[in-house]
């Protein structure tokens, strides 16, 4: 029998009402990482909306590890009190609250896209980006510091820590971000890494900082609860980052405890051009699925209902990740449901609303 959209999903001790995910977004409304109502709104209107697995926004590790002043943070003990009541809301309407832990890297220090998102100006409190090397993500940008060992040592030790108030805050879902440009994608792509130490040079040593960073984590996540990560799966670009090395990456992270791989493409390279339009990312994620044996979800340009079940039903991804669509339609899964016949349990409060 052929799985569905909305045919539920257990990865570990998890269960996912549907293949419906709540791409991360980032929304710029946070003071010093502090989530705040606009969040709370914000994810839990798409889990009353019906999506199966709610993944916060980038949420960094670190104040360094922010893109912008205005990012997520999980870096203190104190940010986990509103996370915990996001994440229990999430729970009382049969989603599952994952969230995305992130470091910036080079791409640290920025405006907020509606202010600029230009490299912010040292009166605005512009700080240090770090990298695997000293090379600024394009023009204009700062020069990033290149990591020592022991700074390299020390982020992986903030992941971690993120991981545990992650678990205290209620997460049932951890996906590392390593897409993008940010720091972990930082690494993997030759481009981006040209160290030549144990964290540069081949490929073994590039995907260390992952690997490593994905162990650490494991180790205080528990494991009865799925991991995720997020992979440009190309930089779309000679000598960089290739299909071919992310299929790579992923049969080496399936051995990792790695569940499921969030299959994304580019951001690590500036100017380059990529042909985008409906659909246009999903082939990444049948590929690593088909030829790796492990989970995955598809995102790319996926707007409708139909588009989102065909991706199920055909075997190209075991979930689709939306974003913009869930923007500008929070109550996309209850639609679907409506679109595709699936009689679906609709909160009390909607119910009357269920039938035209």
């Amino acid at each position: 029998m052929k799985n569905t959209l909305f045919t539920p999903v257990k990865i570990r001790s998890v269960t996912f009402k549907n293949r419906i995910v709540v791409s991360p977004m980032c929304q710029y409304s946070s003071v010093d990482g502090y989530a705040n109502d606009w969040h709370l709104v914000h994810l839990g209107s798409r889990a009353v909306g019906g999506a199966g697995l709610i993944i916060s926004e980038a949420t960094a590790v670190s104040p360094e590890g922010r893109i912008s002043p205005d990012d997520l943070g999980i870096w203190e003990d104190g940010h986990i009190i509103m996370l915990k009541r996001i994440t229990s809301f999430i729970s009382s309407q049969g989603a599952v609250a994952g969230i995305q832990l992130a470091h910036a890297g080079r791409k640290a220090s920025s405006y907020s896209p509606w202010k600029s998102g230009l490299p912010l100006k040292k009166e605005d409190g512009a700080w240090q980006p770090v990298a695997p090397s000293a090379i600024p993500f394009k023009d204009g940008y700062p020069m990033p510091h290149e990591l020592s060992v022991d700074e390299i040592q020390k982020i992986q030790g903030d992941f971690v820590d993120a991981a545990i108030r992650a678990k205290q805050a209620g997460f049932k879902v951890i996906e590392l971000h390593a897409a993008h440009g940010y720091l972990l994608n930082e690494f993997l792509s030759p481009l981006s890494n040209t160290r030549n130490d144990s964290y540069g040079g081949s490929f073994e040593n590039r995907i260390r900082m992952l690997t490593e960073t994905i162990d650490q984590v494991r180790n205080v996540w528990n494991d009865e609860l799925p991991l995720f990560v997020r992979i440009s799966s190309t930089d779309h670009i000679e000598g960089g980052w290739t299909l071919e090395d992310s299929i790579h990456l992923a049969k080496i992270l399936k051995g990792h405890s790695v569940d499921v791989m969030d299959c994304s493409s580019g951001g690590n390279v500036s100017g380059v051009r990529i042909e985008t339009g409906p659909l246009y990312q999903v082939k990444y994620a049948e590929r690593i699925r088909k030829e790796c044996g492990i989970k995955t979800g598809a995102v790319g340009m996926i707007t409708t209902a139909e588009e989102a079940q065909m991706i199920i039903e055909t075997g190209k991804a075991d979930f689709v990740l939306m974003a913009r669509e869930l923007l500008r339609d929070p109550y996309f899964g209850l639609h679907a449901g409506m679109e595709l016949g699936v009689d679906l349990e609709w909160p009390p409060q909607y119910e009357r609303a269920k039938k035209r």
